[in-house]
């Protein structure tokens, strides 16, 4: 058995059971991909991947404990390189984050601005995408550390720790009824259209139990996932937005008024993840402890070293999530 045949199996899992894709990923040959995986089926004794012809169609049941043993060993190999690694340039590297545009855009300036001036020899790269796109990516390795709201529960292989809580801003121009309200309601905000995030972005969840909660059906006329692009088309009389209150400048955004709603939905959760098992290098427990100041590198180890939900609860029960507008 080979560690280089463990990772053919892991990757062909990864990506759809396309041998093709994995050779070119992997800078192999696909007739050496599928020769290493029969060598390794015939030294177990058993048939990882079901077979019409020489196409792979499905796992098989023994398959699929293999493969889930072959990426924790996987894990375990490349943390061995990376205290190597760590011992041997501490300073030196690669973190690879993914996360939602919000995050991107109005969170992680400048800590990445700080964390680059302190680590300018560690490359930084940020992946963009869906709540469950970036928990996929963190789960399969393909990234560090994922960041978001929504999703990360999805994925059980994933160590999701709380970094702040926030709410939502109802945004319209300067001429909208709502702007001179005296008091703002989820009755008066579902009497006109809404433009908001699509299901599943940035705590949409908690605009849709609120609404249903109240018995109330709004008109959502248009989303996107994107704020700025939100804004962009309340400023066309398209609809009232509702945003992350975070992403209101009142410099950028002077063409808009932003009212607190904050009483009309339950504040909602970031959370940063990574994968069960993974080795952290130090320069990896100072960005979380820069996004999260109460995520100390105890703090973090603790939960890495929780077996169940609720013991990594029980981690984070007392700290105090700081708020953020």
């Amino acid at each position: 058995m080979k560690i280089q045949q463990l990772k053919y199996i892991r990757e062909i899992a990864n990506h759809d059971l396309n041998v093709s894709t994995v050779a070119a990923r992997l800078f192999t040959s696909q007739p050496g991909v599928s020769k290493q995986v029969r060598m390794l089926e015939d030294e177990l004794n058993v048939q990882i991947f079901q077979r019409n012809g020489k196409r792979l169609t499905d796992i098989t049941p023994a398959g699929r404990i293999i493969i889930d043993m072959a990426g924790n060993i996987l894990d375990q190999v490349e943390g061995i390189k990376r205290v190597a690694d760590d011992f041997s340039a501490k300073d030196h590297g690669s973190l690879a984050i993914a996360t939602t545009h919000t995050q991107a855009r109005y969170v992680l300036p400048g800590i990445i601005q700080d964390f680059i001036k302190l680590y300018p020899d560690v490359s930084l790269h940020m992946h963009q995408g869906t709540p469950t796109q970036i928990s996929a990516l963190a789960s399969k390795g393909t990234v560090d550390f994922a960041i978001a709201t929504e999703a990360l529960e999805l994925f059980d292989n994933l160590i999701m720790m709380p970094c702040y809580r926030w709410n939502r801003s109802v945004i319209v121009n300067h001429d909208h009824p709502l702007a001179s309200a005296s008091s703002l309601t989820l009755a008066a905000l579902a009497k006109f259209p809404i433009v908001t995030y699509v299901f599943g972005f940035t705590g949409r969840s908690q605009l849709d139990h609120a609404f249903g909660k109240a018995g109330l059906s709004p008109k959502l006329v248009f989303t996107a996932s994107d704020a700025d692009v939100i804004k962009t088309y309340v400023k066309m009389n398209l609809g009232v937005g509702i945003v992350a209150s975070m992403a209101y400048d009142p410099e950028i955004d002077k063409e808009l008024v932003a009212i607190d709603a904050s009483h009309l939905f339950a504040a909602s959760v970031t959370r940063i993840g990574f994968r069960r098992g993974v080795f952290l290098r130090g320069y990896m427990y100072e960005f979380i402890r820069r996004f999260a100041p109460h995520l100390t590198e105890d703090i973090v180890r603790q939960a890495m070293q929780a077996s169940t939900k609720h013991e990594l609860d029980n981690i984070f029960k007392t700290i105090a999530l700081p708020t953020i507008n």
